[in-house]
């Protein structure tokens, strides 16, 4: 489970004074679910998801993850989370398969039991042909399949996805939202970050709608359709954002 407690992050800029990114965000997800983070760039989405994976550390509040406190247990937060972001990067000299392998001996697998992971998952993402490619001379979407079975590799029970079809082809971007749905059936809990409506639409079992850092409301779908009088979710979107202007 994901529960978040009045999460807060301020950076501090020369020229612009405090920035508060993030402003006491609240929320919970559950194990088969997806909670989606819908926002427009610079909402505070990714921060939030950072504090989360422990990337960063919050300027207050907290939160658990599967069970473990991001301020004091971090370690076992890492243990327990898949990251994925279309901004992550892959080392370049490294291949497809050094490249997994790599981050499955940093989450503790070794020997036999990580070679039959790196089987199993490259057969279900078909990345056998280009496993012993170096990870600079693959395309987008190849590289979109390796981080994903890096997120993976450790099997953790909380996958956390930032807006990880930005500047996809669709093929790419179907396969990806795919992936996120398949967490779900198995179990896994999910939170994923997005600007994209359709997405949002397609995946989340509830969303919040965030902005200047702050969730403005959350709901399932016909929750909201129902609270705002509106069935588009864009139009609802709008007219939350509008209304704190």
């Amino acid at each position: 489970m994901i529960e978040a407690q009045e999460l807060t992050k301020v950076f501090r800029d020369r020229k612009r004074g405090e920035i508060r990114a993030v402003d006491k965000v609240s929320f919970r997800c559950q194990p088969g679910e997806i909670y989606g983070l819908l926002g427009a760039n610079g909402a505070g989405k990714t921060t939030t998801l950072r504090m989360l994976a422990t990337i960063l550390q919050p300027t207050d509040g907290t939160a658990r993850v599967a069970g473990f406190d991001i301020n004091r247990e971090p370690e076992k937060v890492r243990a327990n989370v898949g990251f994925l972001s279309t901004a992550t990067a892959l080392y370049g000299r490294l291949t497809a398969k050094e490249t997994v392998e790599y981050f499955g001996r940093l989450n503790g697998l070794n020997g036999g039991a990580l070679k039959k992971r790196i089987q199993e998952l490259f057969a279900l993402l078909e990345i056998g042909e280009f496993a012993d490619r170096r990870c600079d001379k693959l395309s987008t979407g190849m590289k979109q399949k390796v981080s994903i079975a890096r997120t993976l590799v450790h099997d953790p029970p909380v996958m956390v996805f930032d807006e990880p079809t930005v500047g996809l082809d669709v093929m790419t971007a179907r396969t990806i939202v795919g992936f996120i749905r398949d967490c779900r059936t198995r179990g896994k809990t999910v939170i994923f970050s997005t600007h994209v409506m359709s997405e949002a639409e397609k995946l989340c079992d509830t969303i919040g709608i965030i902005h200047d850092g702050r969730i403005l409301t959350e709901g399932a779908l016909a929750e909201l359709r129902s609270r705002h009088g509106l069935q588009d979710l864009e139009d609802i979107f709008v007219k939350t954002v509008e209304a704190q202007a």
